[in-house]
């Protein structure tokens, strides 16, 4: 899935997915490279999302004001 279709709470729940299975030792050593790969994109959209809306808000609360 393209991060553009991605919805924040996908991410979210993909990366509580990728602790799950290494908290649980379900991934063999070539699994946690790639989902630690997957898991650093997921953390980076996350925090742009975040910080994107964080933005929008503070533009709303100003036009407001």
């Amino acid at each position: 899935m393209k991060n553009e279709e991605l919805k924040y709470e996908e991410a979210l729940a993909q990366l509580e997915n990728i602790v799950r299975k290494m908290e649980g030792n379900e991934l063999d050593i070539d699994e946690i490279a790639e989902q630690l790969k997957r898991a650093q994109r997921l953390i980076k959209f996350c925090k742009d999302k975040l910080s994107k809306t964080e933005e929008e808000i503070l533009k709303i609360n100003a036009a407001g004001e």
